[in-house]
């Protein structure tokens, strides 16, 4: 299921590890978002890769060319996060945030297989939020078994090391020897196991936002609660912010209390729609809208004022930000659970669970939803190498957010403790993601023309201002 809009040479030399796969012609096409024409293409690869005569898949690319027509600079492949989003389908947004790099180099975006046009793994519309945001009383293991009825029986083969074989599988049949790779959030874990898998093709490798194999995705607790707590701490110190909510952890708690009692409904104008729309929101959905705000400055912008007003009894603000929150984040959810419940809940232990729910702000709602998905969701076997630490010597640059709610600075250390040749930048004012909305995309352009990451002008970063917060509801979004 797609949720809608709330973290990829002759075809001769790609037969050592794709003999089954075939070159299509890379055509001109329009991507809504993009004024000038871009190219388009596909691949088919082979559904099982130790089985290349068997059933095939067909991986779905962009292409936006170099300005300049440079057809020798290394281009950049963008790999999406989740796992779920579709790379193509962000291709305004990488237009935009990496126009520097498009001056002189292609960017590739591929459709992971299981999103997009590469054999999407599409539910039934009847799980409607991105499965970050999710909530334990919106999802049941009926939902869970109808979206799997509408699924390929066999979906072992819809796995991040596959997902990397059809991305290398694109590169080379794109003629290009090597590339530099781009992965946020999830497409950091792709980017890792592209490192082991075929170092010899990456020319440099970014991470932004780290999702290390090393730590599961779907503990979320303990981060979150630190971003919150580094939120609360924020206000305090904002003068205008204190002053306005003085007591704001106190306000939160009591918001928690109060729909942990007793859920509100709240009735507002669809945001797309206009017609009149009945929200519930319980203290599940408080704390899911709450943290998906805590992924961006401008989310966190708003987050006092929204509790303070709950508080008071006011939940219309918050209600608009659920309504909000239900256009997710462009996640085909069948590929989020079948890559999570095989490749990280198998190893999440009860006392990992234990741990991550002792915190301050969500308890255990980041892992519920993958819990009750996971239960009844087919399981794939994950090679224990799978889980080893990358070590290839590749000139590679962490980013990180010291605001982010899911992939913390700490996250970071993984690979900078194994990757010998690497620089781990930490953004003190910047959240998830932080090149697409920082001058850190400025740096990610610097290294990929230098492609040293020790040498970095890191000045930009100095520039970026403490996040200041909405104190009333007359204030400028």
């Amino acid at each position: 299921m797609k949720i809608k809009g709330a973290i990829i040479f002759s075809i001769a030399s790609i037969f050592s590890h794709l003999s089954h796969a075939q070159q299509s012609p890379v055509e001109a096409c329009h991507i809504e978002g993009i004024k000038a024409k871009v190219q388009c293409g596909s691949l088919t690869v082979p559904q099982d890769y130790a089985q290349k005569d068997g059933e095939t898949l067909e991986i779905n690319f962009a292409v936006l060319p170099a300005i300049d027509n440079s057809q020798y600079n290394e281009p950049l492949m963008f790999l999406a996060g989740g796992p779920g989003q579709a790379a193509a389908e962000l291709s305004p947004m990488i237009n935009r945030v990496f126009y520097d790099i498009r001056k002189t180099r292609d960017i590739i975006l591929v459709d992971q297989r299981g999103t997009g046009r590469s054999s999407p793994l599409a539910c039934l519309e009847n799980i409607e939020l991105d499965p970050y945001i999710l909530i334990p009383e919106n999802l049941t293991t009926t939902e869970i078994q109808q979206c799997l009825d509408a699924l390929p029986s066999d979906l072992s083969h819809y796995t991040s090391e596959n997902a990397i074989r059809d991305f290398d599988a694109v590169r080379a049949a794109l003629g290009h020897e090597k590339v530099h790779i781009y992965g946020g959030s999830y497409g950091t874990r792709a980017a890792l196991v592209y490192m082991r898998l075929f170092p010899e093709s990456l020319q440099t490798v970014t991470l932004d936002s780290v999702g290390p194999v090393e730590v599961p995705i779907g503990l979320f607790g303990q981060s979150a609660s630190r971003s919150f707590d580094l939120l609360l701490k924020h206000c305090k110190e904002d003068a205008a912010c204190n002053n306005a909510f003085p007591n704001l952890r106190g306000d939160f708690d009591a918001v928690v209390a109060a729909l942990k009692e007793s859920p509100i409904e709240v009735t507002i104008p669809h945001p797309t729609l206009g017609t009149p729309t009945r929200f519930v929101i319980s203290k599940s959905r408080l704390i899911s809208t709450v943290r998906l705000q805590l992924y961006s400055t401008r989310g966190r912008y708003m987050v006092p004022l929204i509790i303070s007003q709950a508080a008071q009894g006011n939940y219309l603000p918050l209600a608009g930000l659920v309504a909000q929150s239900a256009e997710g984040l462009g996640m085909y959810v069948g590929l989020t659970f079948n890559i999570v419940c095989s490749e990280d809940l198998p190893r999440v232990t009860e006392q990992m669970k234990t741990t991550d729910a002792d915190n301050t702000f969500g308890q255990d709602d980041s892992h519920s939803a993958f819990n009750v998905a996971c239960s009844v969701w087919p399981k794939y076997q994950v090679d224990e190498a799978f889980y080893e630490p990358v070590t290839a010597n590749i000139p590679t640059l962490i980013l990180s957010g010291n605001l982010d709610p899911v992939t913390p600075p700490s996250n970071g250390d993984f690979p900078a403790k194994t990757l010998p040749n690497n620089k781990h930048i930490v953004l003190e004012h910047a959240s998830h993601t932080v090149a697409m909305s920082t001058c850190a995309s400025d740096l990610v352009a610097q290294f990929v023309k230098e492609q040293d990451p020790k040498a970095l002008d890191e000045s930009c970063l100095a520039l970026i201002e403490k996040p200041s917060f909405m104190t009333s509801l007359n204030s400028d979004l």
